[in-house]
């Protein structure tokens, strides 16, 4: 009787170990709460739930420029619990502002890319400025060039902008913020004269008319926003800062387990409410197989180290 009992329970462990979620999933954000990390995370983590069987759980843990809660997630365990929706800035900016305490791709296990945003081009509807050539005459001709606001140094919203002033030729000096709420906040004041920021952190002061968008810093026009022009289409055709999420988890993650929230998270993705309301908010679901992922990653890096070098963001 007592072999057959414990034949029984081991029989039945594999069974309990494979139980997953066995508990809510923390789906780690590397920005405050009430920005357009928390706001497409909150989208997708409903969906992705449903498809794991279970429930993710949005938990802010801003940082460092996301670098926070990536180390915490590479630090959690591999139990597939822990994940991060990690962002543009984080993964393909940070890493080449100074030493980091992790490799975001060796000690990460990159899933999927989840989103792509737009980022757009704002200022002040009393500023006179009405498009990117009025920007540029106005920048232009103040002694000095402007200013520009930005979520913080070697943000993409940083970048975004130095690479505009670089593109179109004028000086403008960085103003960098806590974040893009107090940004927004000042040139709201017209404490600085322009922004580069995700559209759905535009959105609300742009319907409210307090902010005038000019110009979409991507390679196509949106549907959320469709009479906005893209600075490609407005001779910039190298001005594209759109930001970007991607879901990743602890490298050593099991590869069950990885298969597991792969197929939730190529689920949720499809899933037309999640899609929608991708839309709205100025972004597109992106999903991408895991080596995909890492490419497209590579390609930021790529594209991203130069600027941080050219602006001396690495020195702040």
């Amino acid at each position: 009787m007592q072999r057959r009992a414990l034949l029984l329970s081991a029989l039945a462990m594999p069974a309990f170990a494979q139980r997953f979620p066995d508990r809510p999933v923390r789906m780690l954000i590397p920005f405050a709460a009430g920005g357009p990390a928390d706001l497409l995370g909150r989208i997708f983590a409903d969906s992705f739930g449903q498809a794991l069987g279970g429930t993710v759980v949005v938990e802010p843990r801003p940082g460092a420029g996301g670098g926070t809660a990536l180390e915490a997630a590479a630090r959690a365990a591999p139990d597939g619990h822990t994940l991060v929706l990690a962002g543009a800035g984080g993964l393909s900016v940070v890493p080449f502002l100074g030493p980091m305490p992790i490799d975001v791709l060796r000690d990460l296990a990159h899933i999927t890319l989840v989103a792509r945003v737009v980022q757009a081009i704002a200022v002040h509807p009393a500023s006179g400025i009405t498009d990117v050539a009025s920007l540029v005459a106005t920048m232009r001709a103040r002694p000095g060039g402007g200013t520009y606001g930005s979520a913080g140094v070697g943000s993409t919203t940083h970048l975004g902008a130095a690479m505009l002033a670089r593109e179109a030729g004028f000086e403008a000096t960085h103003v960098p913020y806590r974040g893009i709420a107090p940004a927004l906040t000042d040139l709201i004041g017209r404490r600085v004269d322009f922004v580069i920021a995700d559209l759905p952190a535009l959105r609300g002061q742009v319907d409210a008319g307090a902010l005038r968008l000019i110009a979409l810093t991507t390679s196509a026009r949106t549907p959320a926003l469709p009479p906005i022009p893209t600075t490609a289409e407005l001779g910039l055709p190298r001005v594209n800062s759109d930001n970007w999420y991607s879901l990743a988890a602890p490298a050593t993650l099991p590869a069950s387990l990885r298969d597991t929230i792969t197929q939730a998270a190529a689920t949720a993705l499809r899933d037309p409410r999640v899609v929608s309301e991708f839309a709205r908010n100025g972004a597109l679901a992106a999903p991408l197989s895991a080596e995909q992922t890492v490419d497209f990653i590579r390609s930021e890096q790529a594209k991203w180290a130069p600027l941080v070098r050219e602006t001396g963001a690495a020195q702040n």
